[in-house]
């Protein structure tokens, strides 16, 4: 896999690079804020919902074209891109600071070329392995050292980390379907229908089986809250999603991915701003993390 982009489009894929990590930077401090109010469960649901709602003027239109291979890959990029990695990222910020978040989410480059490994024929070399194995230590670096208890191997593994790492898996997946399966549809196409695929079963998980709608009403913030969620519906996951999928289409998956190197760093600014404190451990846990996927993800 190349991990620059190609000669002819480089300024408009660092371009594309800078605003999707300071929209996916964003995101993790309104999933906090949102989570004020609203359950992991209700935060994923209407983000869905809210992303695509805005969506699906753009994917009407666009189903006649489909065939059934092209539905049924559709229709898993919808679970495996959107609608799980928001429950779990939601789920993982009740016990996880929303710095922390961001930066476990740079493990996605590297889930990518695993992933490409395993199911679509792409190979893993020595630095890739390297770069795995000094990310994961970082990973662990910041499971273990709990901000009030310090070190604690045996109870204090922080296991809602598992969340994050499950989430990127997910977008493991989703990046090398993107890349290997839609050779001709457009990423508006992709990211319009893939979310219309999903947004009935949110619909009727959030308003079926949740009390989203009585706590916008009566509990104070509700309507601020569920204005966080639909900021990050519609910029941070339809819009981004469009950015991601052109980005993945005009150079590779993998420098498409790299964008979580940026994440971390818009992500902690918001935490910092928002009061959160960081300890030595976790500038060396994310330190290595970040270096871990830059070893491993890079020509």
């Amino acid at each position: 896999m190349e991990a620059e982009p190609t000669a002819g489009q480089p300024l408009k894929s660092w371009l594309l690079l800078i605003l999707l990590a300071l929209i996916w930077g964003s995101s993790f401090i309104l999933i906090k804020k949102s989570l004020l109010v609203f359950s992991p469960g209700e935060v994923g649901a209407f983000r869905i919902v809210t992303a695509g709602l805005v969506m699906l003027p753009l994917s009407m239109p666009r189903l006649k074209q489909l065939n059934r291979q092209q539905v049924k890959y559709l229709i898993i990029i919808g679970l495996v891109g959107s609608f799980i990695p928001a429950f779990l990222f939601a789920k993982a910020q009740t016990q996880l600071s929303s710095s922390l978040t961001g930066v476990l989410n740079a493990l996605t480059p590297l889930m990518v070329i695993v992933i490409g490994s395993l199911l679509f024929g792409s190979t893993i070399s020595r630095r890739n392995g390297l770069g795995l194995l000094i990310a994961f230590l970082g990973v662990g670096i910041l499971v273990l050292f709990q901000s009030d208890s310090g070190w604690d191997v045996f109870s204090g593994i922080n296991y809602y980390a598992f969340f994050v790492l499950a989430a990127t898996v997910c977008y493991g997946f989703n990046v090398n379907i993107i890349k290997y399966k839609f050779v001709k549809l457009k990423p508006v196409a992709i990211t319009a229908i893939s979310l219309m695929m999903v947004l009935p079963v949110a619909a009727i998980y959030l308003f079926a089986f949740t009390h989203f709608s009585f706590k916008l009403i009566h509990v104070p913030g509700g309507w601020l809250a569920a204005g966080y969620i639909t900021l990050l519906g519609v910029v941070g996951t339809a819009l981004a999603l469009i950015i991601f999928n052109v980005m993945v289409k005009l150079v590779s998956p993998v420098f498409a991915s790299s964008v979580t190197y940026l994440i971390p760093i818009v992500a902690i600014f918001w935490g910092v701003i928002d009061g959160e404190s960081l300890l030595l451990w976790h500038y060396v846990g994310i330190l290595t993390v970040i270096l871990g996927v830059w070893i491993g993800n890079r020509r």
